[in-house]
């Protein structure tokens, strides 16, 4: 599963929904498709909205990516804790999956 770190960290700021991609450069050359979603391409869309700096930017990335191997590194010690217990492969998917 591919997970977009880059927007979910922009949807963190400014109550989401903020930005947009440029179609065009500051020298009024076409942004391909492929490479508009890049920090340097952002557009803000929302009045009042502020522009986060890369850094900001890159920071939420790191805590999202943290917090999703937190939550791996979890569940799999959960598992480990029921095996520990005796259960048993099929027992433990059977309750968390």
């Amino acid at each position: 599963m591919y997970r977009d770190y880059f927007q979910d960290a922009l949807h963190t700021f400014n109550g989401g929904n903020w930005y947009g991609w440029k179609k065009e450069d500051d020298n009024g050359n076409k942004i391909p498709n492929e490479d508009r979603m890049q920090y340097q391409h952002i557009k803000i869309i929302k009045d009042g909205a502020t522009m986060p700096t890369e850094a900001e930017v890159n920071a939420k990335i790191q805590e999202l990516k943290d917090a999703e191997q937190a939550a791996i590194d979890k569940k799999a010690s959960g598992k480990q804790k029921l095996k520990d217990l005796g259960l048993d492969d099929a027992e433990i998917n059977a309750l968390i999956g």
